[in-house]
């Protein structure tokens, strides 16, 4: 697959992705308070396909191993919302195995191997890692994010998230850097400044 289209599947996951934020920082300045629509999750959910298919043609572990873990914390926000049990029940089954059937494919098809993956000669052993640490607190604020809605029982951003999701940011955006990799730059630089935008938001709603 040509360079240009690959760079075209993650340029619209980060379009999607940026598309959520800008919906939810609309919303959540018109009321005043963090909210927290469905649209949010479903944008969430097609983006993560994206760039889950990105990141296996850019042969970058970091990349997939972030989206392999919040893609299933957004279907479960969409659960939360009642939305997914909506979805036709074929679509549902796909989604939910979409990410094991594109491994077990790139694998059998000798596209895919954990030791190439692992070891990209492109990409150094501490960029690799910084690569890795970045999307592992970038998810984890997903992961923060299910636990608290879990325990209030319906889908909701906390301020802890909008916290990791800064410092997940910038250790990603040091990461594209050196990597050269605009789509990640643009996603998350643009990002960044809403994920701030909701801090003051959320500080704000407090004091109010």
């Amino acid at each position: 697959m040509s360079s240009g289209l690959i760079y075209a599947i993650g340029f619209l996951a980060q379009l999607l992705f940026s598309g959520r934020l800008f919906v939810q920082w609309f919303l959540s300045e018109k009321h005043k308070r963090i909210v927290t629509p469905t649209l949010f999750w479903k944008l969430s959910l097609v983006a993560s396909f994206l760039l889950f298919v990105y990141g296996y043609l850019r042969e970058d572990f970091a990349i997939m191993l972030g989206q392999s873990l919040t893609y299933f914390i957004y279907i479960r926000n969409l659960h939360f919302q009642g939305e997914w049990q909506k979805a036709p029940a074929a679509l549902r089954y796909f989604l939910l195995a979409f990410p094991l059937l594109i491994l077990i494919y790139g694998y059998n098809n000798g596209a895919y191997d954990l030791e190439i993956l692992l070891h990209n000669t492109q990409i150094p052993q501490w960029l690799m890692i910084l690569g890795i640490v970045g999307q592992l607190v970038f998810t984890l604020r997903f992961v923060y994010q299910w636990w608290y809605s879990e325990q209030k029982k319906e889908s909701h951003l906390p301020k802890g998230f909008w916290r990791l999701s800064a410092l997940g940011a910038l250790l990603i955006m040091t990461y594209a850097i050196y990597r050269m990799d605009p789509v990640l730059m643009v996603g998350h630089g643009s990002g960044l400044i809403i994920y701030l935008r909701n801090l003051f938001i959320g500080k704000n709603e407090k004091v109010a």
